[in-house]
C-alpha cells in the first residue's frame, strides 16, 4: 500500500516567491558574475572588485546562486556548474543571458502582473492589442534578445529541409524577426533566395543578421503587416514560426489562405510553435497558453488537431509534426494541398 503524503502547503510558497528566482537570475547576468567566475574570481571580494559591486552583496548573491544550483561552493570559493559554464558565461557561443532582455521585458511582465484582469476579461488587460499592436517596438527587443533560444529550432528546419530534398529555391519568412529561420536554410541551400516580412523596425535586425551570412541580393524583405502587404507568388516554403498562437482560429485562418494563394503548387508551409497535447496540461510547454492570455486579446497554444484543423479550414492538405530535440517546440509540416 502506498503511503500518503501529508497535505502541505510547500508548492503554494514555492510558487508565490517564484519571482525572487527571476530576479536573481536577471541580477547576476547584470552583473555578470558567472563570466567573473570563469576568468578566476571565485571569491566574495574577487567578485566585488570584478563586478564593480559590495563584497556583502555579492556573497549574497552568491550564495543564493548555490542554493538554485547554477553554482558550487567550497569554503569561500565559487565554481560554475557545467550548465552555467556553457550558458551563462557570456563568452560562451552558447550564451543565453540575453534573452532575459524580452523573456523579462515590460510587456510580459506587466502582462502578468495583470493577470487577474486578464482571466476575467479573457485577454491582456493592458489594452486591447497587447503584443499584437503595429510595430510595437518589443518586437525589436525580440529580435535581438531571442535568436540563443531560436538558433536551435532554425538548425533543425534547415537540416530537415536538406534531407527531404524538395525543391527549396524561393523563401516567404513571415514574422521574420531576427531573420535566422531564413538565414540558416539560405546558408545550406546556394540558390535560395529568402524573402522577409515584419515591421520596418523589426526587419533592420533581420537584415544585420543576413548580412553577417553575407547573403547580399538573395535576401529581400517586405515591410507591413503580414495580414496586408503583398506576398507575391511562388514560393516553395513559407516560413510561420511562433506566430499563429497570437491570434484566434479565425484570424489565423485569414492569414493562411493568403498563405496558400501564394505557393507554389507542391509548397510547404513550415510551422513553429508551443503545441500542447489534447489534455492542455501537458507537455510543459503547455503553460504558454497563459502567457497568449496575459499578452495578448485572443492569442492561445494549440493543440495539433486544432493547428490541423486550421490549415485544413484555409485550404491545404496533410500536415505532420515533429518534436524538436532540446525545445519545448514543435514543427507541423503542411502540404498545400
Amino acid at each position: 500500500m502506498t503511503q500518503s503524503t501529508a497535505p502541505s502547503p510547500q508548492l503554494f510558497f514555492e510558487t508565490a516567491f517564484a519571482f525572487q528566482r527571476s530576479a536573481t537570475i536577471k541580477a547576476a547576468i547584470d552583473v555578470d558574475i558567472f563570466t567573473a567566475i570563469k576568468e578566476g574570481n571565485q571569491t566574495p571580494a574577487a567578485l566585488a572588485s570584478r563586478c564593480k559591486a559590495s563584497e556583502r552583496g555579492m556573497r549574497m548573491l552568491a550564495d543564493y546562486l548555490v542554493i538554485l544550483g547554477f553554482l558550487t561552493k567550497t569554503d569561500l570559493t565559487y565554481y560554475l556548474t557545467d550548465d552555467s559554464e556553457l550558458f551563462l558565461v557570456s563568452t560562451s557561443p552558447m550564451y543565453v543571458g540575453s534573452t532575459l532582455d524580452f523573456i523579462q521585458s515590460p510587456p510580459l511582465f506587466d502582462g502578468f502582473r495583470h493577470l487577474t484582469e486578464a482571466v476575467r476579461k479573457g485577454g491582456t488587460a493592458l489594452d486591447d492589442k497587447g503584443t499584437t499592436a503595429a510595430e510595437h517596438p518589443e518586437w525589436v527587443t525580440f529580435a535581438r534578445a531571442m535568436v540563443p533560444m531560436m538558433i536551435g529550432s532554425a538548425y533543425w528546419i534547415a537540416e530537415y529541409l536538406l534531407s527531404t530534398r524538395g525543391t527549396v529555391n524561393k523563401i516567404l519568412d513571415i514574422a521574420a524577426g531576427h531573420g535566422v529561420f531564413g538565414v540558416e536554410i539560405a546558408k545550406r541551400f546556394p540558390n535560395v533566395e529568402v524573402t522577409a516580412v515584419d515591421w520596418a523596425n523589426v526587419l533592420t535586425v533581420a537584415m544585420e543578421t543576413a548580412n553577417a551570412a553575407s547573403l547580399g541580393e538573395r535576401y529581400h524583405t517586405i515591410p507591413g503587416s503580414a495580414f496586408d502587404v503583398d506576398y507575391g507568388e511562388g514560393y516553395d516554403i513559407v516560413l510561420l514560426t511562433n506566430f499563429l498562437h497570437h491570434f484566434d482560429p479565425p484570424t489565423c485562418e485569414l492569414l493562411l489562405r493568403k498563405v496558400h494563394d501564394c505557393l507554389s503548387p507542391h509548397g510547404r508551409v513550415i510551422t513553429l510553435e508551443f503545441v500542447p497535447n489534447d489534455d492542455r496540461i501537458s507537455p510543459a510547454s503547455a503553460d504558454f497558453a497563459l502567457v497568449m492570455l496575459a499578452t495578448t486579446p485572443r492569442g492561445d497554444a494549440y493543440t495539433f488537431k486544432e493547428l490541423d484543423a486550421i490549415f485544413r479550414n484555409a485550404g491545404f492538405g496533410k500536415s505532420e509534426i515533429h518534436a524538436v530535440p532540446n525545445s519545448k517546440e514543435h514543427v507541423i509540416i503542411t502540404q498545400k494541398s
